[in-house]
């Protein structure tokens, strides 16, 4: 039984093979390929752009540099514009949590990251006092705005964006429901 099982396999794929090798090769066509002068080719270049879906899941901090949330979704008109940011307030593994939304347009994105801003067990190679809030005014306000400082690896995404609420005061916020 065994051997009429393998004997079978193989003529199969005898079978197969032959039908791949009768195929025809493709006909030569006499057209001559366009001179590469004439072709152009476009390169979209997006440098200093941010890729949408990297922005959900992006922590929120306050302008005291306290985490109160990240960015569950975002919501466009019709013309493809950012218009509102939902955010996950609370909560733990996705339980519990509060939506909430705020107009895109409040969030400030940040490049830098949020520096520890306590005394004690601060890292030996950065001073105490030293402290990032993520709000000062040279940070972009939307996506289209270009940031003002250039690195040579872009890593398509803000590090953190600002909201200046408490996340006491987030939660007060109605609750957001997909309707």
């Amino acid at each position: 039984m065994l051997m009429k099982s393998i004997a079978a396999g193989i003529a199969g794929s005898a079978l197969l093979a032959t039908v791949a090798f009768a195929q025809s090769p493709p006909a030569a066509t006499t057209d001559k390929a366009p001179a590469a002068s004439t072709t152009t080719a476009t390169t979209t270049s997006a440098s200093g752009e941010w890729r949408a879906s990297k922005l959900v899941g992006l922590k929120i901090y306050n302008d005291a540099n306290e985490s109160v949330g990240s960015i569950n979704d975002l919501l466009m008109d019709k013309n493809g514009d950012i218009k509102i940011a939902v955010i996950g307030v609370g909560g733990f593994l996705g339980m519990g949590e509060h939506l909430v939304a705020v107009p895109f347009d409040k969030l400030k994105f940040v490049n830098e990251a949020v520096a520890y801003t306590g005394a004690a067990n601060a890292p030996a190679n950065r001073p105490a006092s030293t402290t990032t809030t993520g709000a000062a005014a040279d940070r972009p306000t939307t996506m289209n705005e270009k940031t003002t400082t250039t690195t040579t690896t872009s890593k398509w995404y803000p590090d953190h964006a600002v909201y200046n609420a408490s996340k006491d005061e987030l939660k007060k916020m109605p609750e957001f429901k997909y309707d």
